[in-house]
């Protein structure tokens, strides 16, 4: 066989499909890397224009959205190297919870999810990358290395760290909020 089935490529006229329904996902991945909320929106437009031009590359045998978080990481990566973006945010209260059956469970879970970012702020990029993708996104390491492009062993290091990291924060976040 000389020839090499191909998956088919997507056209232009997905983009919008793929925009619609990837959309939120990719504004969470922007958070959970650490972008300020009134830079997000035109970093997710930047991204879809990126996907837009390399979308002819895109393999459709492989998942989407580990695909996106490849260019959300590196966009996120080009806008935290900026001087102007270097002092992190601590507190992201721009998403609401879904759902809460009390006013007091939507507290408590406000304060949680806040207390998780902020600890989330404090890895490096690199090391919250894997870990968002593994332990939030579910994506499988050797994905998340394919993806990222750096080693299996250092994608699995990355995220045996950042797990350390996010639990050592998570405490002492608590501790300081006199949370014991």
């Amino acid at each position: 066989m000389d020839h090499v089935k191909r998956a088919p490529s997507r056209s232009p006229q997905d983009l919008g499909a793929i925009f619609d329904e990837h959309f939120d996902y990719v504004w969470a991945t922007l958070r959970r890397l650490g972008i300020h909320d009134a830079d997000r929106e035109d970093l997710v437009h930047e991204i879809f224009l990126k996907v837009h031009a390399r979308l002819a590359d895109y393999d459709g045998a492989r998942p989407l959205r580990p695909w996106l978080f490849g260019f959300a990481y590196r966009v996120a990566a080009d806008y935290r190297r900026l001087a102007r973006h270097r002092v992190e945010v601590q507190s992201d209260s721009g998403d609401a919870p879904a759902q809460a059956p009390s006013a007091e469970d939507q507290l408590a879970a406000t304060e949680e999810r806040d207390l998780l970012l902020a600890a989330l702020h404090t890895l490096d990029l690199e090391r919250r990358a894997v870990l968002v993708m593994h332990d939030i996104d579910e994506v499988p390491v050797p994905q998340i290395a394919h993806q990222l492009d750096i080693p299996l062993n250092t994608a699995y290091s990355r995220l045996r760290l950042a797990r350390e990291q996010l639990a050592a924060a998570v405490t002492r976040l608590r501790i300081e909020g006199g949370k014991r």
